[in-house]
Formats: structure tokens, sequence, C-alpha cells
């Protein structure tokens, strides 16, 4: 239940209240996640009057504004096509007007496409106060906890790195049950992310790739049992989409 909503003018003041010990204070993007129904009880600070909105491309890199919107990253022509690929299959185009970037990060779990895609790519995060820098691959452990008076501004990958998305779901409108993510720098380091299951995307290779990472994408998934799908198959499958992603790139 929503105790409170604050709509602040400036970035001080919205980490004023996200600050504050009572009562709980949480961030309001596009409120796709914080208008669903909950047992618990917090106060919102509505962000969109701070212009955390905004795409700038920077050289060879994007910088998206917290508050942007997925479907106004998908219309960024430069963004890579399995990046576009990942949105249009995070939510429909109703939900994508209003779900945030940051948001769909924070709260994405394992069987999120878009947030398999950015963590393939090496989004950067970037929190107030102190313009702190920090790896989504890092923040992603760490999430469930709190954060207090935080607040992330901006999220920023590199539009150099070639990007290879395959799944398969039950329909092709539905979330995945398996998916591989592999991104692949100019310097030849390659990234290869496994989604469909757990509570977030599951890196299992940062490096150079080798013959062993097919192996690798099996043994990732060889307890990876829940309702949607077996350990068996999501771990034959992995393997499966991991190597159509490599072909792609190649």
């Amino acid at each position: 239940m929503i105790l409170e909503y604050v709509r602040p003018e400036t970035l001080g003041e919205a980490l004023e209240y996200l600050a504050r010990p009572t009562p709980k204070t949480v961030p309001l993007g596009g409120g796709t996640v914080l208008n669903a129904p909950s047992d618990q009880s917090f106060a919102v600070v509505d962000l969109q009057a701070l212009g955390l909105d905004k795409i700038e491309l920077k050289g060879r890199s994007i910088e998206v504004g917290a508050t942007a919107t997925l479907q106004t990253l998908l219309e960024v022509e430069e963004i890579q096509p399995a990046l576009a690929e990942a949105i249009r299959h995070e939510s429909a185009y109703n939900l994508r007007q209003s779900g945030t970037v940051a948001g769909s990060l924070v709260s994405g779990g394992g069987r999120s496409p878009f947030l398999a895609a950015m963590l393939a790519l090496g989004t950067d995060l970037t929190w107030e106060p102190g313009n702190q820098s920090q790896p989504l691959g890092e923040f992603l452990p760490l999430r469930a906890g709190a954060w207090p008076g935080s607040l992330i501004t901006k999220v920023s990958f590199s539009l150099q790195t070639e990007l290879a998305y395959h799944f398969v779901a039950r329909t092709p409108a539905d979330r995945p049950v398996v998916s591989a993510v592999v991104a692949r720098w100019p310097s030849g380091r390659t990234r290869i992310v496994l989604g469909g299951y757990g509570k977030a995307p599951l890196t299992i290779l940062d490096g150079e790739a080798n013959e062993g990472v097919l192996q690798a994408a099996e043994a990732a998934y060889l307890t990876a049992e829940d309702q949607w799908a077996s350990a068996e198959y999501r771990s034959q499958t992995a393997r499966v989409l991991v190597a159509r992603c490599l072909e792609t790139l190649s």
C-alpha cells in the first residue's frame, strides 16, 4: 500500500526523501512494478520532474536516463538489433511506453530478456549522490538489499559491441523458458549470459570464447528446474542457444 506520494522538483530533494528512515521510501519511475498489488506499505518518490529521461549518444557509447522508457530506447536507431528484439520481447507496447529502463533492470528476474541483454552488454549504472559508476553485473547480487538515499540516474553501454539473442518460449509472446545472449567487443572479449530461470540472468563467460563454452552452458543449467521446464531440457537447450548466438556473430 502506498502511504505517501511526493513529486520533488530537484534531484537533491528526491535523495532526501529516499534517505529518510521512515516511512520506507522508494523511487517511482513508470509505475509498472510499484502499482502492482502489494502487502507492504511504503512512500513513493515520483521521478518524472527530474529530467532523467534523456538519451544521449556519446561517441561510441550511449547514455540512457534512468526514467527513459523501454519504448523510447527501442526507437533509438543506433542500438544493437538484438537489443531491440530483447526489448520487444520484454513486454507489450503499452507496458514499454510506461516501463522505465532503470526500473526494468532493478526489478527484472531471470526470465527478463532486457535484463539479460543489458547484462551481456556490460552495462554500467550511475548512482547519486556521488556520480558513482557500478557495473550491472556487480549490482544484481546486491539489489535485494536496502539502498537508502541512493538513486540510479542513468545507464550506459557501448554501441560497438555486437550482440546476438536467441530464446525458446512456450509461445513467441511468452517470457523465455531458456535464452542466451552473447556480446562480442572489437577486442575479441566475449560475454555469454543465460536467461529464463532464477532470480537473475547468469553470466557464464566473460573473456575469450573457447571450445568449452558449450559445455559450460550445459553445466550452468544442470539443476535449473521449475514449473516451466525441467533441468535436463534447460541444460540441453542452453547449449543449443549459445551455439546459435556464436554462429550469428561469426
